[in-house]
């Protein structure tokens, strides 16, 4: 059995927007990230550990932050082109494990819409996708609330 294991991490800083998205779901909040795109830091990790699972680069690759096309552009678009790449090569989705990093939002409350909708755009059972968060304990960036960073895991399965 072929078995890929990727990793993927991504990093934001707040702006002065009234929301967050995370993992595809709208978190009402009292600052936003900044990013060329939605800045939805954990879908882009998710993204990531597949393309690292498929040694085909990063989402910096596929989707340049230099072309204004991308610009604003929502994240599953993203993570919907790494799932196909992935299927084109004959690779299933085995799990996802996506930890989030931050002091705020809390996102316990969160979570299982979260999985839903990783499920939903992956097409993968809401069970074998988890979403978690931890924080800092006010350490480094995360910890002064400067931002909100991620990091995921993915196996890929030979289908």
């Amino acid at each position: 059995m072929d078995i890929r294991l990727g990793n993927g991490f991504d990093v934001h800083a707040f702006d002065d927007s009234d929301h967050v998205t995370l993992c595809g779901v709208r978190i009402d909040h009292d600052q936003g990230l900044k990013g060329h795109s939605d800045a939805d830091v954990a879908m882009h990790a998710v993204t990531d550990a597949i393309y690292g699972a498929l040694a085909m680069g990063d989402i910096g690759q596929h989707f340049p932050p230099s072309d204004p096309q991308w610009k604003g552009a929502a994240s599953h678009i993203f993570l919907t082109h790494a799932v196909k790449l992935a299927q084109e090569h004959g690779f299933a989705i085995g799990n996802i494990d996506c930890t989030i990093i931050c002091e705020f939002p809390k996102i316990g409350p969160h979570s299982d819409a979260m999985r839903r909708e990783m499920a939903r755009i992956t097409g993968v059972e809401h069970t074998r996708i988890s979403v978690k968060a931890t924080t800092s304990e006010r350490l480094g960036f995360t910890g002064r609330g400067e931002g909100i960073a991620s990091l995921a895991t993915c196996t890929l399965v030979k289908s």
